[in-house]
């Protein structure tokens, strides 16, 4: 299943035979169940993750003890707390698997491993963060400038799929909804 990762990777940047083989004697997959943590807010974030198969939600708990989606990631996605993996902190956040998942984990040690024989894949993980980075600024754009109901019809439209697969009460989180308002706007009462 690096073949996913790898084939991800050719999009961005050509790899050889050679560097391919690099990356599979490297990194290898884990497989997670449904509601396993990768990490958890006060712990440290070890690794950048990307989903192979699956979905992991990144969220914090607020002061009155509520989930509060930040992100999602779903196949050929990369996610993390980027800060705690950076600075070596305990993460805010909580990293979960939504259903059964494959990942691969990628950590420092073996970032710098892969780097330093493959010097291209910097530029690879630098598309990825800045593809990160612009999706953040998106999802601003639209709980700032849209409705409840323009954003999850936005939401659904963009991720047609994804929003048959996952609990609509997650999905409310992320959009900043209730899950009763998501259940009218979805039968169409709002």
């Amino acid at each position: 299943m690096v073949s996913r990762l790898i084939t991800h990777i050719e999009k961005q940047v050509a790899l050889s035979a050679e560097e391919k083989s690099i990356i599979e004697d490297v990194l290898f997959t884990e497989h997670l169940k449904k509601k396993q943590f990768l990490f958890k807010a006060g712990e440290p974030c070890r690794a950048k993750y990307f989903v192979v198969q699956g979905c992991l939600r990144l969220y914090i708990t607020n002061a009155k003890g509520i989930d509060q989606m930040i992100q999602f990631g779903i196949d050929n996605w990369w996610i993390t707390d980027y800060l705690g993996f950076k600075y070596k902190k305990p993460s805010v956040f909580n990293l979960q698997a939504v259903n059964d998942a494959v990942v691969i984990a990628v950590d420092e040690q073996q970032m710098e491993e892969l780097s330093g024989k493959i010097p291209k894949l910097e530029r690879y993980f630098r598309l990825v963060l800045e593809t990160a980075y612009g999706a953040s600024l998106m999802r601003f754009n639209y709980v700032f400038n849209m409705s409840g109901e323009e954003r999850y019809r936005f939401f659904s439209t963009m991720n047609p799929d994804f929003v048959q697969k996952v609990p609509q009460y997650l999905i409310a989180s992320y959009l900043g909804v209730t899950p009763e308002f998501l259940s009218k706007i979805r039968a169409k009462k709002v």
